[in-house]
């Protein structure tokens, strides 16, 4: 994969690529288990509704947990918390796929949540070590662009993954997989070097308010809350489009050209130097987001259509994840870094989740383009929330957080 090429001329060691390469892989299953906990619930249950319930009380604890255990993290360290973590959410699963059909809808209820609260912060301890990892103190933008490019494989292949193992074994075999992935993958992550050195800032921000304190972490919070939304509406309004054309099937090679478009796009910001600096940029990066998703407003009539579209408007998003990242690891007040990346997450599911919710209530009533229609808004809102508080984003840069111990480990092996 050209990222990776790419990667080799930007990181400090193999070691820093291996690492990076491990994260990928134990970030897979959160890309199955939106799509496994629902089809697994509906077996169990006979009804969507619960499913719908069950996932989103799951949506909702992963966006509490995340910033929880990110601070956790900023205190006691990465390794602690990601084997517990990783553990705990691993056996849920497998519990959660032990399960008879008949359970009571309770029960999937509070395991559901159980697993969101003990989800890992994998994306937000990867994003921690980034800018300890390159050669270059200059070059972190551009690889906070190459992993992005990198998750989005995730979820090329997640959720066709699990549909997969789910219909030829079992909805139930599918989370146990994923369950066995997140328990190995973020172990093997926790073990490594790196990961073990992290340490935060000495003294860092210990004040009420954590990383939201900062008006600059505020503003980008917003614009996280707002591309989720466009990511709901997206995700939604490619399965009704599907629908109403007559081939439900086609959702997930929509969803799918979306997303390499993203990847694309990650990989194009990557060689180009990383994406957006300031506000400015960041703001050109948003509206051509939005401008491109408005556009799908008007393809929602063909398949072969919709699906150019989606190709060009995902070649967006990598980009603007990319440059959000990069201005976390600067204004982040300094022992909270990890944390912050939590709440980019928090965001996106929250957003994520109001998105779909939105967008199924206007597909009702005005069909599919009106969730585009919505898509396209939300990223409206993203350029305008980026203007009217670029103030906030040109903070000073926070000092380096990031404090490691060559005299004892290197990206190797311990010495």
């Amino acid at each position: 994969m050209p990222s990776i090429g790419h990667m080799k001329t930007l990181i400090s060691s193999p070691g820093a690529l291996r690492i990076l390469v491990i994260s990928i892989v134990a970030r897979l299953p959160l890309a199955m288990l939106g799509i496994s906990l629902l089809v697994h619930t509906v077996h169990l249950t006979g009804s969507y509704a619960t499913a719908g319930i069950v996932s989103g009380v799951n949506a909702v604890a992963l966006g509490l947990g995340g910033p929880l255990l990110g601070k956790l993290v900023d205190r006691r360290g990465q390794t602690g918390v990601l084997m517990l973590g990783g553990c705990l959410a691993g056996a849920l699963l497998c519990a959660l796929a032990a399960l008879p059909v008949g359970s009571p809808a309770a029960v999937l209820v509070v395991l559901a949540a159980a697993i969101g609260l003990a989800m890992p912060p994998l994306g937000a301890c990867m994003r921690s070590l980034l800018p300890s990892l390159v050669r270059d103190a200059s070059a972190a933008p551009a690889v906070y662009a190459v992993e992005t490019s990198a998750v989005e494989l995730t979820w090329v292949v997640g959720p066709p993954l699990a549909l997969g193992i789910a219909a030829l074994l079992s909805t139930g075999f599918a989370l146990a997989v994923a369950g066995a992935v997140l328990a190995g993958g973020t172990a093997l992550f926790a073990a490594q070097p790196a990961s073990r050195a992290w340490r935060p800032e000495p003294g860092g921000c210990r004040t009420s308010g954590g990383a939201l304190r900062v008006p600059a972490m505020q503003t980008l919070v917003a614009i996280f809350v707002a591309i989720g939304v466009l990511v709901g509406g997206v995700e939604v309004g490619a399965a009704a489009a599907a629908s109403a054309l007559g081939s439900s099937a086609a959702a997930g090679p929509l969803l799918g050209l979306w997303g390499l478009g993203s990847l694309a796009g990650g990989i194009l910001t990557a060689r180009l130097g990383g994406g957006a600096r300031g506000a400015a940029g960041l703001a050109l990066v948003l509206a051509g987001l939005a401008t491109a998703h408005v556009a799908s407003v008007a393809a929602t009539g063909s398949l072969v259509s919709l699906g150019a579209v989606l190709l060009v408007a995902g070649a967006g998003l990598a980009p603007a994840f990319a440059s959000v990242y990069a201005m976390v690891e600067r204004v982040a007040p300094s022992g909270v870094v990890t944390e912050a990346f939590a709440w980019l997450s928090t965001a996106m599911a929250l957003g994520g989740a109001a998105g779909s919710a939105a967008a199924g209530a206007l597909i009702e009533g005005s069909g599919p383009a009106a969730a585009f229609a919505l898509a396209g808004g939300a990223g409206v809102v993203a350029v305008l929330a980026t203007v009217t508080r670029a103030h906030t984003l040109a903070e000073s840069p926070s000092p380096r957080r990031t404090h490691w111990h060559p005299s004892r480990v290197t990206f190797e092996g311990v010495e």
